[in-house]
């Protein structure tokens, strides 16, 4: 098991996750986090910390599409480890549905 970052991540980015990752196995894109799955320990102390519950066990049922997402950008994007900050407009976006296709594909700046 692995957890993996899904859609109400898309343009909130909060990062509140990426301060408490043991293993730093946060990936950064211009408007979206990612875990890689080879990375991530399970441990599960991401999953509260996101305030837009965007964080989720890759056992829950039709997460593949973000499984498949979060493998696919962690490998290309720079890994995150400090929290940076959060999108100007982040508070708007949390919980609207239909954001993938919002999605960008440009890598953040890392750290």
């Amino acid at each position: 098991m692995t957890y993996i970052v899904t859609e109400n991540c898309i343009k909130c980015k909060y990062q509140d996750c990426v301060e408490v990752c043991p293993v730093d196995c946060f990936y950064e894109g211009e408007n979206f986090l990612v875990i890689h799955p080879d990375e991530c320990i399970d441990c599960g102390v991401c999953e509260p910390e996101c305030p837009a519950e965007a964080i989720i066990p890759d056992t829950e049922p039709g997460v593949e599409e973000w499984l498949e997402i979060n493998t696919k950008f962690a490998a290309v994007w720079p890994n995150i480890t400090r929290k940076g900050e959060q999108l100007p407009d982040s508070e708007e976006w949390d919980g609207k549905p239909n954001k993938k296709e919002l999605l960008s594909e440009n890598p953040g700046k890392g750290d």
